[in-house]
């Protein structure tokens, strides 16, 4: 049966088993609001809850959902492990589960990168809270601390985990790349996705999430409209001047790929809102519009082609473009990747030049 503002008033409905449940403490505030205010008024503020809820639902971000689920699905396979009920959450249990996953969490029976642990860990505790278990501020600093003291241990014993930083993109990888890129719509494709990706220090799912009318074409280049942020959406509009050299010109690449494309394949791929970046098949079908882990696999498969000595991954375009910016004095780059202007992770993609340029050691022989 629902639970409704009139029947929890009338005390026709029995409150759920688990107390500290969501649904229980939603049961209570109706209760509550129904002593207060009448039954009316309780339901319509209970229905108003439900409409905070459909809206937060809405805007969280997909990659964010993706995370949590995926860390839920850890959750469950170490409980499953350790033949531990799932919706329970104690000191020991957490210290587990990060151990777990540590020496043996992968489905491959590998363990995780700390990092990687740490996401899931955060992810699993909130899955955990949301499902109205108690977990602990304490029990969970066990935990980190534990995760900690383990991860500091790993090097120490000779193992290296995770993928590491990933290169940066530079001018003379890109020049490399243009170079490379066949005379088909494909490469038109891979040329305008990696150096106008570049342009606007670009994430994998940034360039997928475009459309056709988030580029619009300007006097002195293009603007590009780019929704941006983990927790708090927004667009910022990067601006790309047209490059000195017509070979990297990102611009020129962007209308070459798109005349191409609509001459191609019918003009309804000129719509505003159809996708900016399009997959294309061996076959020169395209698939449709572009995902964030086909466009990690194109930024990969296009550097490996031009022969980049450290292949890209989806996010060395934004790594490329801050450390080279940096190097050339740019101002405002912050503005143009997105970053806030004290960003650590901006501030640690330049260092990492800096620790090369800036060198104690350097010229001393």
């Amino acid at each position: 049966m629902t639970v409704t503002a009139e029947t929890a008033a009338a005390g026709d409905v029995a409150a759920p088993d688990v107390p500290d449940s969501p649904a229980a403490e939603r049961q209570a505030l109706i209760e509550r609001w129904a002593e207060r205010h009448g039954v009316d008024a309780a339901r319509r503020l209970a229905d108003t809850e439900d409409l905070a809820d459909a809206v937060e639902k809405e805007i969280t971000p997909d990659n964010t959902v993706d995370t949590y689920n995926k860390s839920w699905r850890v959750w469950e396979r170490f409980c499953a492990a350790a033949r531990l009920p799932g919706p329970e959450a104690t000191r020991g249990s957490l210290v587990a589960f990060v151990t777990w996953m540590l020496r043996e969490g992968q489905q491959n029976g590998k363990g995780y990168a700390p990092s990687s642990a740490s996401t899931h860990l955060a992810a699993a505790v909130v899955g955990l809270r949301e499902r109205g278990v108690t977990v602990s501020g304490d029990d969970q600093a066990a935990a980190r601390a534990a995760l900690q003291g383990l991860a500091v241990k790993l090097p120490q014993a000779g193992e290296r985990r995770g993928r590491g930083q990933a290169s940066g993109a530079d001018i003379d990888g890109l020049r490399a790349v243009a170079r490379a890129c066949p005379d088909t719509l494909t490469g038109d494709r891979d040329k305008a996705l990696t150096l106008t990706g570049f342009h606007y220090a670009s994430r994998s799912q940034d360039p997928a999430g475009l459309l056709t009318g988030d580029v619009t074409l300007h006097p002195r280049g293009l603007v590009v409209a780019v929704l941006t942020g983990r927790t708090k959406h927004s667009v910022r509009n990067a601006k790309i001047r047209y490059a000195d050299d017509p070979a990297i010109c990102p611009v020129r690449a962007w209308t070459a790929y798109r005349t191409r494309l609509a001459d191609e394949h019918g003009p309804r791929w000129a719509d505003p809102s159809a996708p900016a970046f399009v997959g294309i098949d061996q076959w020169g079908h395209v698939t449709g519009g572009m995902v964030p882990d086909s466009v990690t696999r194109a930024i990969k498969r296009i550097s490996k082609r031009a022969g980049v000595p450290i292949a890209w991954t989806g996010h060395s375009l934004r790594i490329g473009l801050a450390s080279v910016a940096r190097r050339k004095g740019r101002d405002a780059i912050a503005d143009q990747g997105g970053w806030a202007r004290h960003s650590r992770s901006m501030l640690g993609y330049m260092q990492r030049d800096d620790g090369w340029d800036d060198n104690a050691s350097a010229s001393l022989a």
